[in-house]
């Protein structure tokens, strides 16, 4: 691959085959972890942000076309503080390129530095030593001389070099023996459009979807239209029809009101995303065709969905005061959190975040005024701040829930009564504050303080109180460490791989060593924790 000037056709050819180098490491990506559990998934998270900006780029376009496209995709399909930080990496590059048709090496590294620039942007903490680091570093030190392949390989070296630095400058990495998981990702993609300058094609296994079934039953000759039809589009503006960078989507949003619910509408670029259930989606079709041409476009009888909040919420009458989101895994985890007052569980946390669009779905589905997002985990904090900003038909409070037991505990707290929403909020950050959440699961690698690989640890948010070979044995030494004989109270979520019989035995165990607490022990069934125990 001979370049002289970028065209958009080569931009997404060197993203693809990026995308395609960081599929075939994510394992080793993934393995990179600090943590001494299978939690290790920013392989995972960076693969499948970055497969959604490549699925959304355009065959051919001009690069400032395509370089917003792909940004597009990724900010859509942004999993985890590393996906999100991903995202914006290539929404800087996307903004450095506005208005650009072809670069040369010049332009184009200074797109890379706008990268930088709104990275550490989406950051509230940057903290030196992560993928922030190695992306910020790499643009920084490499000299913009030479040709395009030149660059890249200069590029990709500084990118090593300081990947290679990463534990000097944060000592969680030192002490774990690893170098920045986000970072190693940024280097697969780096070397993966590397090798495309170089002529060579990347093999790896391909991403495949799940299959999306559809029950017909559902919706037979005699039925009636209910609920509507679940419609969503991208729609490019076009400057043949309307001024792309003054253009208003209270524009669009204004019709959308008089059509339909669940309306989710938002701009990017010249680029408009739509969402809404409506029982004429051809109406909302030719209306929005006067201002641009669809990019993408899904059309679905609500009847025949699976969600089935999405199905019952389209025109249930008037919005409600609040509705609250949360994040786990796990059906009885996700029972247990909708009886404590959740409208909605989106499946996720450790080894799978959910997107922005995930978190998008299901702000979509409530009719709520004020929408309240628990995520459970300090890795999707982030993404659902992302989400938030992005949501126009509420107002969406991102409530910061490190575990699960500060998330089952603020919900159940929710005073719906209050009608100021910062007062609930508060009074909720307050209630978080108090609780202690203890997690068992099992090593993967060997680490400090004498764990061996296949022992089970005990922690609390990031750090190691116990282990023990046997899982019981690191359940009780870990509510020794967190004083669980202190509380009236102890929740306890069973995990997946844990037997009835095995469970039951804990139960009496803790009861016996600590009487005056009350141990309720609940069916969680979660993958990667054997037992979480919450104390209020």
């Amino acid at each position: 691959m001979t370049l002289t000037t970028l065209r958009g056709a080569d931009f997404v050819l060197l993203v693809k085959q990026g995308a395609a180098q960081l599929r075939s490491d994510r394992k080793t990506v993934n393995d990179l972890n600090v943590f001494p559990i299978p939690d290790g998934d920013t392989g995972d998270n960076m693969s499948m942000t970055l497969d959604s900006g490549c699925a959304a780029a355009p065959e051919e376009a001009s690069l400032d076309e395509a370089a917003a496209a792909l940004s597009r995709g990724m900010l859509l399909g942004a999993r985890g503080n590393s996906g999100v930080i991903l995202s914006r990496i290539f929404a800087g590059i996307a903004r450095g390129l506005s208005g650009v048709q072809e670069a040369d090496l010049q332009v184009f590294a200074g797109a890379l530095r706008a990268g930088v620039e709104e990275a550490y942007k989406a950051v509230a903490v940057p903290v030196e030593g992560t993928m922030l680091t190695v992306w910020r570093e790499a643009v920084e030190r490499t000299p913009v001389s030479g040709g395009w392949t030149d660059y890249a390989q200069a590029f990709l070296a500084q990118m090593e070099a300081s990947l290679e630095r990463t534990p000097e400058l944060l000592d969680v990495l030192k002490k774990a023996g690893v170098i920045d998981s986000g970072g190693a990702g940024l280097v697969s993609i780096a070397r993966g459009a590397l090798k495309a300058l170089y002529g060579e094609t990347v093999e790896s296994v391909q991403n495949t979807p799940t299959a999306h079934t559809v029950n017909l039953d559902a919706f037979t000759e005699d039925s009636e239209l209910e609920f509507g039809y679940c419609t969503e589009f991208l729609l490019r503006l076009q400057r043949a029809k309307v001024d792309p960078e003054h253009f208003d989507e209270r524009e669009i949003i204004d019709y959308l009101a008089t059509q339909g619910d669940s309306i989710v509408c938002f701009k990017d670029g010249s680029i408009v995303k739509v969402h809404v259930h409506t029982r004429r989606p051809g109406d909302v079709l030719s209306h929005c065709q006067r201002w641009g041409e669809f990019l993408t476009l899904k059309i679905e009888n609500m009847t025949l969905q699976h969600h089935e909040t999405t199905i019952h919420d389209g025109f249930s009458g008037p919005r409600k005061r609040y509705g609250i989101v949360t994040v786990a895994s796990g059906a009885g985890l996700e029972a247990a959190l909708k009886e404590a007052g959740a409208d909605v569980v989106i499946p996720g946390g450790q080894t799978m975040n959910p997107s922005v669009q995930d978190f998008l779905e299901a702000f979509s589905g409530l009719g709520a005024q004020d929408i309240f997002v628990f995520p459970n985990n300090a890795n999707i904090i982030l993404t659902a701040r992302q989400a938030a900003g992005l949501c126009k038909r509420a107002t969406v409070h991102v409530v910061p829930s490190k575990t699960l037991g500060q998330g089952y505990a603020a919900i159940a707290s929710f005073d719906s009564g209050l009608d100021d929403p910062a007062e609930l909020e508060a009074m909720m950050l307050e209630t978080m504050e108090g609780v202690e959440t203890g997690m068992v699961s099992t090593a993967v690698r060997d680490a400090e303080g004498g764990v061996r690989e296949g022992d089970f640890v005990g922690f609390v948010q990031g750090k190691i109180l116990c282990s023990a070979p046997d899982r019981s044995e690191a359940a009780l030494a870990l509510a020794a460490a967190i004083d669980a004989g202190s509380r009236d109270v102890a929740l306890v979520f069973v995990g997946s791989a844990v037997g009835e019989e095995e469970a039951g035995r804990l139960n009496a165990a803790l009861s016996a060593r600590y009487p005056a607490t009350e141990f309720i022990f609940n069916r969680g069934d979660q993958p990667v924790y054997d037992y979480i125990i919450i104390l209020c």
